[in-house]
């Protein structure tokens, strides 16, 4: 069992090697291939919400008539299919079109990594739909992150608004900090009743070991050309007229962030709400940070009565560095997975 057990941490380390190198193969390859301004392309997918919602009720019908009643039903099924398409062939081509929903997702980071996938999405919405008649409804998800990042996914948005389609945010589970940014910038926020929203402030953080270095004589000098290049470091040492500073430019970007919802939401009293706090749905409701409880999944079910409801994406081709980076996570995984199985196994036995 000993044999085992050391077998099993040769094999895990061995493979932690070699995912390792992989990862810094694949980083110097994506580093090089961002240095070259290469970018690959990805192509948009677009699913039919209506379509969808019908083929899982028919299937769930289908499962639910047992024996003969099931032969019957599908028998009825194929009948009433093709009456609908012939239906369909007989309407006149130039009959006017429905009116549309268009469904878009966002799911940010630290970094709003999806925005320029929102940006494709957002960029073939606009070249088809018709201000009068369509919709679009972003269902967003994010606790916020860096400012610069989130003010450009939210000038995004605020495209579909400026092109006169109405604009509804839908928030099943949070909308903090720059993902509130993004929501307000909607003609209408929907929320789930447990949702998170608000947190309309600011935070920096970061450590310094300057004393640490001093105690082991260890001199760190930061050199700059404008009196507030750097305000507070990690390493050198801090002082004051920094910090009041770094203060300073902290409430300006939340004075920027208060402006920029009162702008887009008139109607919530932003000293309330900007106080760096959360509110669940039903509170948000209270304080006009919300206009409406409800799931996103509900808005769309009841948009396909009278609406045709597409669901737009933009799946971008991986990179090789990218596949790789997947992979060798995944080997890490199922090696570390195998090593502590073995080790058990040569414990308990």
């Amino acid at each position: 069992m000993e044999i085992l057990a050391e077998y099993g941490l040769f094999l895990a380390k061995i493979v932690t090697f070699v995912v390792a190198a992989l990862i810094v193969a694949a980083m110097v390859m994506s580093a090089a291939q961002r240095a070259r301004g290469q970018e690959d392309e990805g192509e948009l997918q677009v699913t039919r919400i209506n379509d969808q919602l019908r083929d899982n009720r028919e299937t769930l019908e289908a499962q639910l008539h047992q024996g003969a009643g099931r032969k019957r039903w599908l028998k009825d099924r194929r009948r009433s299919k093709k009456k609908e398409k012939k239906a369909e062939q007989k309407k006149d081509g130039n009959a006017e079109r429905r009116e549309r929903l268009y469904v878009v997702d966002f799911e940010g980071d630290l970094k709003a990594s999806q925005t320029a996938d929102l940006r494709h999405c957002i960029t073939s919405i606009l070249g088809v739909a018709e201000p009068e008649r369509d919709e679009v409804m972003v269902r967003l998800e994010s606790s916020g992150g860096m400012v610069h990042s989130y003010g450009y996914a939210a000038a995004q948005l605020d495209r579909i608004r400026r092109s006169g389609l109405p604009l509804t945010a839908c928030v099943d589970k949070v909308a903090a900090s720059g993902g509130y940014m993004m929501a307000c910038v909607a003609d209408r926020i929907i929320a789930s009743p447990f949702a998170i929203l608000g947190s309309i402030g600011v935070v920096a953080q970061l450590p310094n070991v300057h004393r640490l270095l001093k105690r082991n004589d260890v001199d760190f000098e930061v050199l700059t050309a404008g009196e507030y290049k750097r305000t507070l470091t990690v390493f050198g040492e801090n002082t004051e007229k920094g910090r009041r500073k770094f203060t300073e430019d902290l409430e300006q970007t939340h004075q920027l962030f208060k402006d920029y919802v009162s702008e887009h939401r008139p109607v919530v009293n932003i000293d309330q709400v900007a106080t760096g706090e959360i509110w669940f749905g039903r509170q948000a409701l209270d304080v006009n940070l919300a206009d409406e409880l409800k799931t996103s999944d509900q808005v769309m079910t009841e948009a396909c009565d009278e609406r045709d409801v597409f669901l737009v994406r933009y799946e971008r081709r991986r990179t090789l560095p990218e596949k790789l980076g997947l992979s060798a996570v995944s080997a890490v995984e199922s090696g570390i997975m195998r090593g502590v199985e073995w080790l058990r196994a040569g414990r308990f036995q």
